[in-house]
């Protein structure tokens, strides 16, 4: 009697202890919520110099380099540690949030990466479940759906390499935002339709919606539609 008792006991205790431990959980991931205190404005110079500190030590710790150059340019130490999570999320590629926009319980932010060849600019949605979306990530775009329209079949039939390439993001035209159903929120964005490369034809542009429930949790994109080609 006094063993059960025990292992009742026991059994309470570890209950308790994971409430806890969930709670300390939520409690951190609501400190590191980011906003307004992320963004930061380097000036034209500040990646002419950092190449300048950090080209030499050339190798693995570059990025690392770069980061550390953010502080010493004046950074916010809130935007560096957004950059350092940012570098972590998407395994390798610094980021620099230029802009926020508070929408709740889903943010966005525009990304400046200074180290890219092509698209240097992105949004992200943040402050959700998971805390990080890379609205360029085309891996989560309702491509099956896009494909199977009549629309996009149009646009293939004239443009035979047509495909959706990521959003052309200058911190200046920003996803709408509405009501989604049971309380979620849902953010639209659209994307290029690209003949084959960077430099190819336009085909028009596509759009989804980025879909949250109530609890800012991301359940997924929906294809809503495309706009045509310009005219030639």
């Amino acid at each position: 009697m006094n063993r059960l008792w025990c292992v009742r006991a026991l059994l309470v205790v570890a209950w308790i202890a994971g409430l806890s431990a969930n709670a300390l959980a939520e409690d951190k991931a609501a400190l590191h919520k980011v906003g307004n205190s992320a963004v930061w404005q380097p000036g034209d110079q500040f990646v002419t110099d950092a190449h300048k500190a950090c080209d030499k030590p050339a190798g693995s710790h570059f990025a690392e380099c770069f980061i550390d150059q953010m502080t010493k340019a004046g950074a916010p130490a809130d935007a560096v540690a957004f950059t350092r999570e940012l570098y972590k999320f998407n395994h390798g590629d610094v980021g620099i949030m230029r802009g926020f926009q508070a929408v709740g319980p889903v943010d966005i932010a525009w990304i400046e990466y200074p180290l890219r060849a092509n698209t240097n600019n992105g949004l992200l949605l943040v402050n959700g479940k998971p805390a990080i979306i890379d609205m360029e990530d085309l891996k989560l775009l309702d491509q099956k759906s896009m494909k199977q329209s009549p629309q996009f079949q149009d646009v293939k039939a004239q443009f035979p390499q047509v495909d959706v390439w990521p959003g052309d993001r200058d911190g200046r035209t920003w996803p709408n935002s509405q009501k989604g159903p049971n309380g979620g929120i849902q953010f639209v964005a659209d994307y290029p339709l690209i003949n084959g490369c960077h430099a190819c034809a336009r085909a028009g542009s596509v759009y989804f919606n980025w879909n949250f429930n109530a609890d800012g949790k991301f359940t997924g994109t929906t294809f809503i539609g495309m706009t045509p080609p310009p005219l030639q």
